[in-house]
Order: structure tokens, then sequence, then C-alpha cells
């Protein structure tokens, strides 16, 4: 940097991915990711890379312990979700390229971050995990049944030759299986090997390829026991955990992509000379002027130069009415032009837009929200290098001062291994979450993220959306005395013309009424045919002071009073009976909108919530719920708007419906269906049930190492016996989580 401008400078400072240097000064060629710096808007710079090789909680520790000595790097924070490592630093203060290098020193491949990129990455990796797992599992069962007439042959009369061919058989079908099985722990083993370190692979790959080499060198000496079932069926439990934890994971990375695709395509841009051309949005700046028709998506920030028309701005504002807009008037890029052309001079464009500041906020919130360990991770940190410390005792102790041989020592330490090979350790969440998961789909619940249900069984605060979360989102009439039936006909045949919600709400009222003949929208007003109006009060000239509680229509014909036709958005059936259910649990329920205050406040006092806030921009959610998160509340949020995703990234955890637009779906935790609220209600239930669950799994786990460690230690634990043990525990963790899938809500 001294002196040189930050594309130069690292246009010559480049690193290479394919090479794992052993220090981090170690020369190498390098790539080019000067095209992947951000500049903030403090004069800091950005840079957000793939991180290939994290595994665990022990992973994301140690990147940023090493980091954290890194001169000149004011953040650096690893995401176990999305795994991705975001570094932040001063331009003249910092060195990246060299902490890059002590990143990869540890082993660890780094690309600079492609959403494309990542989720092809992701969906190879899982579709590894998978053809692992059943190749595992096909080669465990056959090795199984071989072993079971080995077994069944010590009693009887089997001979040593037929005995001999079985453990060949078992070794003809298992070391293959081990190869390609073993893939997904034997190559970051070596990764973290060759960087002079230790993770929990390198015990899985130990006690895997021990006991696979012990039972080959028994076979070929024609020795009574081999140990390839044991091998086989560690490495088939280990992949069940591996695989649903990266199930788990995967919606999580297609955040970014699902908000991103609510920018344009293609801006249609009028030139000085009143041409028109396409452009691309990167082509696009600020002082031109753009066309912006009915029904497409607003492409930047701007104001209105010529034109009228309504803009739905539901999923930035979260408002339920469309917004009229007239020259002059603000719009924002992500909103929606409804019902007339619009000529818009653009103002801010791609980074700068509040659509792409809603993406900043999103991505800082998901940051955050994967600092969060799950309990199992935590408790792994500490499990390397006590089994790497027990096995080692074990064969020094057997072989130094009991006198044993080599052999047997190498034997009792591989039972060791075998027997304190993490199965219940790594099944004891994801088997309470699959077993959660599956009853909570049959519910219409989906669980996203892999510590969702840990996070909910600790919250104390529930945090809605308004309009699509405690509503339906759909305008309903209200029926009142200050109109008849003949009013509602001509009012619903003008609105048979229109695509406005007002509009097909009264249509929806009124079925049965004819159409309106030569009716004319007035974009942004109303409606008129002849001289009957229908539209806001201002255009249709009713003097009546006071802010209406929510969305209204008039009706203006000669020789008649103005008729107001009110609306609603209608809460959902079961909205006041869950609120009531949560204050009840003694949880604190609060309501957050972009709607207008009066609406918000109607709302809230039906369903008896307390706090509320109307006219929310989507930041000022989000400083919300860090406020609340400051003061010591674990907020569960809901919602369902594009304005909501960030507040739904910045909650301890986060629900949204179904029909939420697809950036809140994939920004929550938890997505659930129907029209009904009580899944929230249902989750939260089920969720303490699951952590209790999960506590006691972990305590088994425990109660498991403690009583066969010793055993093994002492030499009266067969690698056989190892296996079947380790099998049990895992059977017994499992066992216990099914009971998250049966039984009734508490």
């Amino acid at each position: 940097m001294r002196g040189l401008g930050l594309d130069s400078y690292y246009r010559r400072r480049i690193l290479d991915p394919s090479i794992r240097p052993t220090r981090p000064d170690a020369a190498q060629p390098r790539f080019d990711f000067a095209p992947y710096l951000r500049a903030q808007p403090d004069g800091r710079v950005a840079l957000t890379l793939a991180v290939d090789g994290l595994h665990c909680a022990a992973c994301v520790w140690l990147i940023e312990s090493v980091l954290a000595r890194e001169p000149g790097l004011e953040s650096a924070r690893v995401n176990m979700t999305t795994r991705r490592l975001r570094i932040v630093w001063q331009p003249e203060n910092a060195d990246p390229d060299h902490a890059v290098q002590r990143v990869m020193a540890l082993g660890y491949r780094l690309t600079p971050f492609d959403e494309v990129g990542a989720d092809d990455l992701a969906t190879r990796r899982q579709r590894l995990l998978l053809r692992a797992m059943a190749v595992a599992g096909f080669a465990a069962g056959n090795i199984m049944l071989l072993s079971v007439s080995v077994w069944a042959g010590q009693v009887q009369d089997m001979g040593p030759a037929t005995r001999d061919l079985m453990h060949w058989i078992s070794a003809l079908i298992a070391l293959p299986a081990i190869a390609y099985a073993g893939r997904p722990f034997f190559e970051p083993a070596l990764a973290a090997l060759a960087a002079r370190r230790v993770n929990m692979d390198v015990p899985i790959s130990l006690a895997v390829l021990l006991a696979a080499g012990m039972s080959l060198a028994q076979t070929a000496t024609s020795q009574p026991h081999a140990y390839f079932d044991s091998a086989v069926t560690l490495l088939f439990f280990l992949l069940i955990g591996r695989y649903l934890d990266a199930r788990s994971r995967g919606r999580a990375r297609q955040v970014a992509a699902n908000l991103l695709a609510l920018r344009a395509r293609a801006v249609t841009v009028l030139d000085t000379d009143g041409s028109t051309r396409v452009a691309s949005p990167a082509d696009v700046r600020a002082g031109m002027t753009v066309l912006v028709a009915a029904g497409e998506r607003v492409p930047v920030d701007g104001a209105v130069a010529d034109g009228a028309s309504d803009l739905d701005t539901a999923a930035i504002t979260g408002e339920s009415v469309p917004r009229p807009v007239r020259q002059g008037d603000p719009v924002l890029a992500g909103t929606v032009n409804l019902t007339g052309p619009l000529r818009v001079v653009v103002t801010s464009v791609g980074e700068d837009t509040v659509l792409a500041e809603i993406l900043r906020l999103v991505e800082t919130a998901e940051q955050g929200r994967a600092r969060y360990v799950a309990l199992a991770d935590r408790v792994a940190r500490l499990y390397a290098p006590v089994v790497h410390s027990l096995a080692l005792v074990t064969f020094l102790g057997w072989w130094l001062v009991l006198g044993a041989g080599v052999q047997a020592a190498l034997l009792i330490a591989i039972a060791v291994l075998i027997i304190t090979c993490p199965c219940a350790l790594a099944l004891a969440v994801p088997a309470v979450q699959v077993a959660a998961a599956g009853r909570l789909m049959r519910r219409g619940v989906l669980i996203k993220s892999a510590t969702a249900l840990e996070r909910l069984a600790g919250i104390d605060t529930v945090v809605f959306d308004k309009t699509g979360t405690l509503t339906d989102g759909r305008p309903r009439l209200l029926r009142d005395a200050g109109w008849s039936q003949s009013d509602l006909a001509v009012a619903a045949g003008l609105a048979a013309s229109s695509r406005h919600p007002l509009a097909r709400a009264l249509s929806r009222a009124a079925p049965d009424a004819e159409p309106a003949a030569r009716v004319e929208e007035i974009p942004g007003s109303g409606l008129k045919s002849g001289d009957v109006l229908l539209g806001s009060r201002d255009w249709c000239g009713v003097a009546e002071a006071g802010e209406s509680e929510g969305p209204e229509l008039w009706l203006v014909r000669p020789g008649s009073a103005p008729r107001r036709f009110r609306f609603e958005d209608t809460p959902r059936p079961d909205a006041e009976a869950v609120i009531g259910e949560l204050l009840r649990r003694g949880l604190r329920v609060e309501l957050l909108s972009g709607d207008r205050p009066l609406a918000v406040g109607a709302l809230a006092g039906r369903l008896g919530i307390a706090r509320w806030r109307g006219s929310c921009t989507p930041a000022a959610k989000a400083a919300h719920l860090n406020a609340l998160a400051a003061s010591g509340r674990r907020v569960l949020m809901v919602g369902d708007g594009l304005n909501d995703a960030p507040a739904l990234g910045h909650a301890r955890v986060s629900m949204s419906p179904a029909d939420a637009v697809d950036i809140a779906q994939n920004a929550a935790d938890v997505v659930f269906q129907g029209e009904q609220l009580g899944p929230v209600a249902e989750t939260l239930a089920l969720a303490r049930q699951s952590h209790r669950l999960v506590l006691q799994n972990l305590g088994l786990a425990f109660a498991y190492n403690a009583l066969t460690i010793p055993l093994a230690m002492s030499g009266m634990v067969t690698p056989l016996i190892a296996a079947i043990a380790m099998s049990a525990s895992s059977v017994a963790v499992v066992g216990n989580a099914l009971r998250a899938g049966r039984g009734g809500w508490r």
C-alpha cells in the first residue's frame, strides 16, 4: 500500500489458492483478489473469502485467534454457516496478503467468495458426503454379515481356512470402501498435519486407518480376530452426522443471491436526444433518466421526473397499501410500479441504493449469528487433544511400562481411539434435530439452521412484523352503515378495471357487479367513469379532517353524498390466541412495522400487544433488535418482507411464513406454512423439549466415555468390542433423540 493505489497494489500482490504454504512467507504464485475488495464508507477495506476445510467450531476459533494477532487487521470474522472469512482493515495499516497466507499456512484453502461458486461447492460437498455415506453403509452391512458368521463359527466347527476366507472377503470390501468413504475425514486431517496442528478429523482418521491396517495384518498372519467391521461402521456413523450437518447449513448461502435477484437485469435509459436504449445496471450513473413501465420493478433509487403511479413498497417499507407517487417524489430500487409509466432521475445506483444497504445489513447479521456455536461444537474443541493424549499414554504405558509387545500395545491404543470416537457426540445434536425437524415438517414447519432449535429454546422475547405476518397481507372490505349495496355495486364496477389491491378487495366483495364502461385510471389517484370517481379523499375532493385508521377509498357521484369504503388487513385467524399463549408463558411480545403508526396501534390493541412501533425502516428494525440484545434479551423475530430480512438476521433466531418473499425465507431459521400462526408457539415448545434431549444425549455420551475409556485403557476391550460399544452409544443417543419426533406439544 505504502504509496500505491489500492487496485494496483493488490494486482501486484496476488495469491494462488491451489498451494498451501507451510509458513506464511512461503514464496508462491498468487491469484488476483483486487476485484473482490470492497471499500467501506469509513475508508476501510473489506475482503470476503470462501474457506475450504472448515468443519467445526474449533476451526473457527483457530482462524480467528491467528488473525487476531495479525497487526493492522481491525476485524476478522469466520461465518461457519456459509464458510466465509471476512476481514476488514485500513489500507495504510495492514497487509491482508500476509494475513491470508497465515490462514493458508494452517491448512485451509482460501478463494475469493463467489455466490454461484459457493453454491456449486456446497452441492458437490453434500453429494460427496451422501455417496460416501452410501458406500460406507453398504460395506458395513455386508461386512457385518461376514463378521456374524465368523463369531458364530467360533463356538461351532468353523475351520481356520474358512475364517481366513471370511476375513479376506471382508478386507476386499472394507479397504476400497474406507479409501473412498474416508475422504471427507482423511483430506482435512492431512491438511491439518501438514500445517503442524490437529483437528477432530485426525483421531478419526487414525482410528479408521489403524483398525484397518491392524486387521489386514491380522488377516495376513491368520489371526483369529479382524476389525474391518469396526472401521467401516465407525465411518458410517460419523458420515451420517456430517451429512446431516451439511444439509442443515445448505440453504443459508442463498441469502445474498435471492436479495440480488430483486435488482433489475436491464434498465431502459432515456438519452438527452430523446432516444431510449437498454443498458446494464452497472452502466447506469447518477443524473441519468430511466423509464419504468407499469408492472416493472424500479431499478434505481431516484426521484420522479415525469408521470404518476402507485408503487408497491411492501417489500422495502412494510407498508400494506401502495404508495402514490408524482413528480418530485422519491422512489426506491426494488419497489414495483403498479399503474402508470414513470420517468425517474437517478440519484443512487448499485451499492449505494437502499436495496444494497439492506443486503449489507443482512450480511452483517449473518456474520453475527454465525458466531453462535452449537453446544456439541463447543465441547468438541477439547476432544482431539484429549483423545490423542489418552491413546498415546495407553500405547506408551503398555509398551514401555508394562512390557507388552508393540503389536499388543498398539491394539489397545486402537481400542481407545475407536471407543472414544465422537459418534455419540457427533450425533447428539443432529439426531435430535432430525427427529424434531421430521415432526415439525409434518406440521408444515421447515427448520433451516443447524442451531435454530438450540437458540429457540432460550428466547424470552418475540417480535412480530405486522403485514403478512400477524395479518394475511390482503386488504378486506369492512362492512359498515356508511354505504349501501347499490353503492358497493357501483364502486365494484369501477374497481373491476384496476389491479390496485384496494380495487381488487372491492371486486372480491361484490363479484357479481357489472364492470363500468369507459373507465379511466388516473395513476396515483383513482378511477374515473364520466362524473363518477373512486379514489383517494384528496383526489375526490372530500373535505374531512383526521387520518383514517386504515386504508380507504371514496366514491363520489353527482347528486349523492360521498361514500367511504374502509378496509383492514385481516389478522391471521389464531393471531390473538397465539399472542395470548406466548404472554401466558412469560414471554415479552412486541410489534415492529413499517406501516402507519395508526394502523399498527389499532392492530396491537386488538391483539393485546402493549409494545409496538410503526413507520420502522429496515435499519430501524435491526437497530431495535440489537438494542434488545444489548439489554440482555434473547429475541425471536417473526417477519415476512424484504424490509424484515435484516431484522430476521440480527435476531437470535427468526421465523418466516412460507408465503414470504424469498429473501425473508432464506434469512429466517424456520419457515412455517398455512394461514395459522400456531406453528410459532408449537415450534417454541418443541425447541425446549429438544434442548432437554440434547443435554441428555451429551450426558449419555460423557457417561459412556467415563465408563468405557478406563476399560479400554486397561486392555479389557478389543477393537471389536470397542466398535460395538461405540455403536451402542450411538444407538442409545439416537433412540433418546427419537422422543423429539413423537408425543404432544408441551
